[in-house]
C-alpha cells in the first residue's frame, strides 16, 4: 500500500469518527431536552469537544453548543 493511500484512509477514518461523534452528542443534547439534562449536556459538551479535533467542525460545534443549552436548562429547573 502507497503512503498516499494510507493517508487517505487515515483521513477517512478520522472524517467518519468526527461525523459519529457529532451525531451522538447532537442527539444526547436533544435527549438531554426531556430526560436527565444535567448529565446527557455534559456528555454532549465533552463529544462536542473532542469532535472539534477532527475535520467535522460544524457538526460537533452544533451539538456542543446544544450541550451548553441543554446543561443550562438543566441547571435552571433544579
Amino acid at each position: 500500500m502507497s503512503e498516499h493511500t494510507e493517508r487517505q484512509t487515515e483521513s477517512s477514518l478520522n472524517n467518519t469518527t468526527g461525523l459519529w461523534v457529532g451525531w451522538i452528542g447532537l442527539i444526547l443534547g436533544i435527549i438531554g431536552f426531556f430526560w436527565q439534562p444535567i448529565f446527557l449536556g455534559i456528555a454532549a459538551i465533552i463529544l462536542g469537544i473532542i469532535g472539534l479535533f477532527s475535520p467535522q467542525k460544524a457538526l460537533n460545534g452544533i451539538a456542543l453548543a446544544i450541550g451548553v443549552i441543554v446543561l443550562i436548562y438543566g441547571i435552571a429547573i433544579l
